[in-house]
């Protein structure tokens, strides 16, 4: 039996990957997993609903700036250097694997100068700052996207895998999508989404789609705020939570079921993290993306140019996006089918439906 040990943390983007190859993994052999996160990350509270056994470690983001609190900081870094090197020796993987975020430099590091096998997989066109310094040590990097090859130049071995999606995105049909939302053959469905607590610009913009668009027929908007943002995008539309704005909108504050939004949406408006592009792009849906300004090193920008330059979509700058520019681009849309389907196939090319198998069995291949 495989002893595997998966690291992973911070925000969604690095975890939802790491148990999607958990998943794949535990799917094609018999393995014992070690999770290795943050206590204050997002991983702490989704890896054990998994039923993951998980242990955490207590690293931060460095400060490069010289201060006490840096200091503090370099103090826990070299601590879970010594802390990992103890996981290592107790649990005795076959192979370590990280998905990205600071948890994962001491245990990846502590493995890899033990010669243990190791594997980061990186989502973004952008390499994040912990994964190209591992990569000077690490046996492989998997990458999501082609242009991400350019960050690794010194690793060992990079492998092009795409990004893994979780095995649900690929299940509903159109049909079924379509039947779950209520949608017509010729409603025109647009899914509107800036992650779980929402993003501001997006929702300010569509504010004034709603307005535009409201019951008017042939176009359904299913937009989903976030949490933080869902009660001040009714107040500006003047409803309470449980009304109805229009027929034409549905305004949900999270939705569980964004595998049959996405089956169902002929068009997307999403940020450019690399989870959503990757669900975006097996499914074939065209897009439109308001990369997030702020995300590290402007990695979204990064990953938004690689589906505008495929073909698969168009972009619009966060500070530049208005309530009318998404009113102009959404009505093109709709005007122009051939165009659509252009983009869909485009947005197909770039699908890897086979990450998580690829990466799944990358990582098999050279564990112990």
């Amino acid at each position: 039996m495989k002893r595997i040990i998966i690291s992973g943390g911070g925000t969604g983007g690095h975890i939802y990957p790491a148990i999607t190859i958990y998943k794949e993994i535990a799917a094609m052999t018999d393995a014992e997993f070690l999770y290795i996160g943050t206590e204050k990350g997002l991983e702490a509270t989704l890896v054990p609903k998994e039923g993951i056994p998980f242990k955490t470690l207590p690293v931060e983001g460095l400060n490069r700036n010289l201060s006490v609190r840096a200091l503090v900081t370099l103090g826990k870094t070299l601590g879970s250097l010594v802390k990992a090197n103890r996981i290592i020796s107790e649990f005795k993987p076959d192979i370590v694997i990280g998905t990205g975020g600071y948890v994962c430099g001491p245990i990846l590091l502590a493995a890899a100068l033990r010669h243990v096998p190791t594997l980061i997989q990186e989502q973004n066109t952008i390499g994040g700052i912990t994964n190209k310094i591992l990569s000077r040590f690490v046996d492989v990097v998997a990458v999501g996207f082609e242009e991400a090859q350019k960050a690794f130049v010194k690793a060992k071995r990079i492998v092009y895998t795409g990004n893994p999606v979780r095995p649900e995105v690929l299940v509903d049909t159109r049909e079924e999508g379509r039947s779950f939302f209520n949608l017509q053959n010729d409603e025109f469905a647009v899914l509107i989404a800036g992650g779980s607590r929402g993003a501001r610009s997006i929702n300010t913009a569509m504010i004034e789609v709603h307005k535009h668009f409201k019951d008017k027929k042939g176009i359904k908007l299913i937009h989903v705020t976030g949490t933080g943002e869902y009660e001040r995008v009714l107040d500006a539309l003047g409803i309470k939570d449980g009304q109805a704005y229009s027929e034409t909108s549905v305004i949900l504050p999270y939705l569980h079921e964004m595998p049959k939004a996405l089956a169902a949406a002929d068009l997307a408006v999403f940020r450019a993290g690399a989870v959503g592009l990757a669900e975006l792009t097996v499914r074939g849906i065209p897009s439109i993306l308001i990369p997030y300004p702020y995300a590290a090193e402007d990695h979204q920008t990064y990953n938004a140019r690689a589906l505008v330059s495929a073909g698969a979509a168009r972009m619009i700058v966060d500070k530049m996006l208005q309530g009318n520019d998404l009113i102009g681009e959404i009505e093109y849309f709709m005007q122009n089918p051939a165009e659509r389907a252009r983009m869909s196939v485009a947005a197909k090319a770039l699908g890897k439906p086979q990450a998580a198998h690829d990466i799944a069995q990358l990582a098999l291949d050279i564990a112990k």
